[in-house]
């Protein structure tokens, strides 16, 4: 018998929102990703950033780590192990929707 999946199944609205998905999308790439790195890729500011990153923490999707590097706090984000595996169903989920 085979299940037929829901073009929605796994689709997460958490990740979805687009500074969120490209910071996910960043994060599934890469072991570990300094906070600054991020923000220019993404070309925002600190403080919009920190708000979506802020969103994926309370998810449980991303940590973040401090540390100083050249006498200056740096901040490190990693995606946890449920952050890798919603962002993966999301990604899946997306392309169940347009059917590729």
């Amino acid at each position: 018998m085979t299940v037929v999946r829901e073009p929605a199944d796994g689709f997460d609205a958490t990740i979805h929102a687009p500074n969120r998905l490209r910071v996910c999308a960043l994060l599934d790439a890469v072991t570990e990703v300094e906070f600054s790195a991020v923000q220019e890729r993404l070309d925002v500011s600190a403080s919009v950033l920190s708000k979506h990153v802020s969103v994926l923490i309370e998810a449980g999707y991303v940590k973040q780590r401090k540390a100083t590097r050249d006498t200056r706090q740096r901040v490190w984000l990693q995606f946890t192990p449920a952050g890798r595996a919603a962002y993966q169903a999301h990604v899946a989920a997306l392309r169940a929707i347009v059917g590729k």
